[in-house]
């Protein structure tokens, strides 16, 4: 009787796949501590990625507040109806 060898998408055996990420992660455990220097200017740049995802958050807060709170509003009296708050109502103010 003849085995036959599954492939993957890419045509690399499943042994082989195998085989491949064992020495990725065995070989990664010989690597000796990196001696990296971070300048002052990386500290600048991590500091402008937290304040853009900061603004970012608030933007689609600032967005999506309205049909949050229409949806809130929704559950706690039972119907949007209810509130007195319509899309209408909304856009006036």
């Amino acid at each position: 009787m003849q085995q036959t060898k599954t492939k993957t998408s890419a045509g690399i055996s499943c042994g082989a796949r195998t085989s491949l990420w064992t020495l990725l992660c065995f070989g990664t455990l010989g690597i000796p501590q990196a001696q990296a220097y971070l300048d002052p200017g990386t500290g600048s740049i991590i500091l402008q990625a937290v304040i853009g995802a900061v603004a970012g958050a608030l933007i689609v807060i600032k967005l999506y507040w309205y049909k949050l709170t229409a949806f809130l509003r929704g559950i706690r009296s039972g119907s949007a109806e209810a509130t007195g708050v319509s899309d209408d109502n909304r856009d006036a103010r």
